[in-house]
């Protein structure tokens, strides 16, 4: 439950920090649709004037899989998409840093010690 709390308020940050302040205080809501199921589904989705969009779907306390877009203040689109589950919260998009190459000499090592481990397992 507390992972899908977390990515639920993550998702309300990102929306919340992504379009410029003048927008925002003079956007409308387009569209805006919610379900809510006895058995604890649940889905919304939503739009605004000033470029937000944004659904969720999910099973409450177990998983959840949405997206949101927006434009950067740069004005390129972002979008992002998620999932959160028992393994954590899963965001994916272009935006979000990637960590750096392995560095060679971590790689050798790592064959190195691969290497070495089934020689001795092998004796």
């Amino acid at each position: 439950m507390f992972k899908v709390v977390f990515a639920l308020l993550a998702l309300a940050a990102a929306v919340a920090l992504a379009a410029p302040a003048a927008d925002d205080a003079s956007a409308n809501i387009l569209t805006q649709e919610s379900r809510l199921e006895p058995d604890g589904a649940y889905s919304y989705k939503y739009s605004t004037s000033n470029g937000i969009q944004a659904e969720e779907s999910g099973i409450g306390g177990q998983s959840v899989q949405g997206s949101a877009s927006w434009v950067g203040d740069d004005g390129v689109p972002i979008v992002l998409t998620y999932t959160a589950d028992e393994n954590g919260f899963h965001p994916q998009g272009v935006h979000l840093p990637t960590p750096p190459p392995i560095p060679d000499y971590i790689l050798r090592a790592l064959r190195y010690i691969e290497a070495k481990q089934a020689s001795q397992n092998g004796n």
